[in-house]
């Protein structure tokens, strides 16, 4: 017996040594631990930090419309006529071979200037009739210039790529801001959430602690006779019901765990196994509310609000150039370079370098479109679309407005519930009290003190739900007035 005795023993230590090595790790973390974890992990963060990344390539891709373009070729030309017979004769075959190279260089400039740097140089060399020999070459080397006047003057399809793509990239840096905002007011939320759930499990509890010594009691009663035993049914109902509660209050702290693990992370395996622990308490911090504040910081900070008003001047941008279109091409006109002929490739450079056979010509050209039906079909559209994107950033700001004034109502009130719930949990617990001292001396039933208890715990549950709903009412304040971050010490840099 002794030898079992020792057996079981040791075999209890090793079932408590394996259930304390697969206990959860419990780790610590402050609300703004977790915002950092955060910030540097969270899915939706990570994959919207690449939008300004994206936006900057193509804000440099679009200056790719300034960038010069080299071309050079060259070719060799054969050619044999054939003997003839010509008035009873024949004349002899021709053979002519040709060497020729051609380079240019040209582009455009931000005020719309077309520019060309062009050279040639061609030499043949064959035989004529009679196989009398030729050797020639010539070529030029010259610019070309044309500035449009009108049409295309101020802005053009380059310089409209150029001002869209810097539109898309400040529109995807306030994206990544609204990102930012919304993670870090959902962090927010779900911390709070597990601090209540934590606090809730606790009042869970303390409520079947509660339930069981009011049913252990009971059953001395019944075995003294002095309680019938139907009262001891109903002290173990609320023990099963109180159980059952408890039972609810885990699963709820353990999916607010995920909930909250799930954004500040981007590997669960490593925190799967991981117990946050809240370095925190709920807490109501006195706030004034003064919604004119709160409507300047909205208009003034919002995301999505300066997004609206980024596309609207984009979309002024489109109809300066639609305008543009209207106009007629009026373009001026230049050359001016050098030609060079001789019997080599050699005397032909050598007279380019000399400088003494310049050409050059200068002149206007006018284009005029009779109906131009285009263009001033697609300035209409544009102001049309101007109009609606106006209508649509009025309708964002008044919602922007509601928005706020529902948030700081909604604080308010969360303030409010602080207070009276805090006194609903006190009177609770001085009427079960009360109610306890009556039942002890045979003046109160079993039935009035489970309902106070069960009142205990509801007021007991709604207090620490209120602190809960006034701190998420203060992040949703600040979400809606856009000042999420600056409340957060939140500094979002785009390089």
């Amino acid at each position: 017996m002794k030898i079992i005795g020792v057996s079981l023993c040791f075999a209890g230590l090793v079932s408590a040594a394996i259930a304390q090595t697969n206990a959860p790790a419990t780790r610590a973390l402050s609300l703004q631990d977790c915002l950092a974890e955060a910030l540097k992990h969270n899915f939706d963060v990570r994959v919207e930090r690449y939008e300004p990344e994206k936006s900057l390539f193509n804000l440099h891709a679009a200056y790719a419309g300034y960038d010069p373009t080299f071309n050079i070729s060259g070719a060799h030309n054969f050619n044999e006529t054939g003997g003839q017979f010509v008035n009873g004769f024949q004349r002899p075959s021709e053979i002519s071979d040709a060497n020729s190279f051609n380079s240019s260089l040209g582009g455009s400039l931000p005020s719309g200037l077309q520019y060309n740097f062009s050279g040639s140089v061609a030499e043949t060399y064959g035989s004529t009739g009679g196989n009398s020999p030729f050797d020639s070459s010539g070529g030029s080397i010259g610019v070309n210039l044309t500035q449009p006047l009108l049409k295309n003057f101020w802005i053009d399809g380059t310089r409209l790529g150029i001002s869209a793509a810097k539109n898309q990239l400040k529109l995807s840096e306030q994206g990544l801001r609204q990102q930012l905002i919304t993670t870090v007011t959902a962090v927010e939320n779900a911390f709070y959430e597990l601090i209540y759930a934590r606090e809730n499990l606790t009042v869970e509890q303390e409520a079947l602690n509660l339930a069981q010594t009011q049913l252990d009691q009971d059953r001395r009663r019944v075995q003294v006779g002095s309680l019938a035993p139907l009262d001891v049914q109903q002290d173990e109902s609320q023990v099963a019901q109180s159980r059952a509660n408890l039972i609810a209050a885990q699963f709820t702290l353990a999916s607010d765990q995920n909930t909250l693990k799930n954004l500040i992370t981007d590997n669960y395996l490593e925190w799967h196994d991981v117990d946050i622990a809240p370095a925190a308490t709920l807490e109501a911090v006195r706030q004034l509310f003064d919604v004119q504040d709160s409507w300047s910081k909205g208009l003034a900070a919002r995301p999505d609000l300066l997004q609206a008003k980024l596309t609207l001047e984009q979309q002024g941008i489109q109809l300066k150039f639609d305008r543009n279109q209207l106009f007629p091409e009026l373009d001026l006109t230049g050359s001016y370079g050098f030609n060079g002929s001789g019997k080599e490739f050699s005397d032909a450079f050598a007279q380019y370098n000399e400088g003494n056979r310049p050409y050059y010509s200068y002149g206007a050209a006018l284009k005029v479109p009779l109906g131009n039906v285009q263009a001033r079909n697609s300035l209409k559209s544009a102001k049309a679309v101007e109009q609606q994107y106006l209508l649509r950033l009025k309708q964002l700001e008044q919602n922007v407005m509601v928005q706020i004034d529902d948030a700081v109502k909604q604080a308010q009130s969360a303030w409010e519930s602080v207070d009276a719930t805090k006194q609903a949990r006190t009177y609770a617990e001085a009427a079960l009290d009360a109610e306890q001292r009556k039942y002890a001396v045979g003046k109160s039933t079993t039935f009035t003190v489970l309902q106070l208890q069960n009142n205990l715990t509801a007021a007991r549950s709604q207090e620490i739900r209120s602190l809960a709903n006034y701190n998420e009412a203060l992040s949703n304040l600040a979400q809606q007035e856009g000042s999420t971050l600056q409340r957060r010490n939140v500094d979002v840099t785009v390089k």
